[in-house]
């Protein structure tokens, strides 16, 4: 389903070239979970925002669903982002003044769906992550964890076959950060590719591929805890 090759991503910085990837390939089958580590600089959150097509490599090809993500322009790129992907970030990214329903229908709007779908779509994804209770709250009404799952409820509610999770325990406490995960995981479980970068290996660990990034390069591809 994701298929990179030869990928290099170069940033100038001043008079310098900083290589953030060098060489990568990697395939990812559909339904995979997949984890990605290494130290601040390896190039987990490039791969990662070039996968999501957020960015795009200086050189090398980059295949999703067979389709040569390198050749398209952007309005071809926003639909297959549109289509493929989900994202959580760190952050949460919630607008403030919208309540978690809300903030989970905003891609829904933004893809034109029609008001009964949305509506519809909503209700089902606060019931799968049992967030029906805070439908109504605004995020300054709830917990990190609470945040976080609106976030992944968002990222869900489009149905995308791939998720791309950027650090999504790094500003919640443990038992917050593991309710996070295993969300994630029950999507995972339903089909949906996973890949999360993480610095914490206790959260890598749990995956079923887990992949180790060392100056822009992976070093390391091996089965997770979780591989069958």
């Amino acid at each position: 389903m994701i298929r990179l090759e030869r990928v290099h991503r170069d940033f100038q910085v001043g008079d310098q070239v900083v290589h953030a990837l060098n060489d990568v390939d990697l395939r990812i089958g559909r339904g995979e979970y997949v984890s990605v580590m290494g130290p601040s600089g390896s190039g987990k959150s490039t791969l990662l925002n070039i996968i999501g097509i957020l960015d795009h490599a200086t050189s090398g090809k980059y295949f999703l669903d067979d389709q040569d993500v390198t050749e398209m322009d952007d309005a071809q790129e926003s639909r297959a982002r549109n289509r493929h992907i989900g994202f959580v970030f760190q952050s949460f990214h919630l607008v403030p003044r919208l309540t978690a329903a809300q903030n989970i229908e905003l891609p829904l709007m933004l893809a034109a769906v029609n008001p009964e779908e949305r509506r519809q779509k909503v209700a089902r994804v606060l019931k799968a992550l049992s967030l029906e209770d805070r439908a109504h709250h605004t995020p300054d009404q709830l917990s990190g964890g609470q945040r976080q799952r609106v976030a992944i409820a968002r990222a869900a509610v489009t149905e995308p076959s791939v998720l791309l999770a950027d650090e999504p325990t790094g500003n919640l406490d443990q038992r917050s950060g593991t309710e996070v995960i295993e969300t994630l995981e029950a999507l995972n479980r339903q089909g949906i590719t996973l890949i999360v970068v993480t610095h914490d290996r206790n959260i890598g660990d749990r995956s079923r591929r887990s992949l180790e990034m060392v100056d822009g390069r992976i070093e390391s591809d091996r089965a997770g805890s979780r591989a069958p």
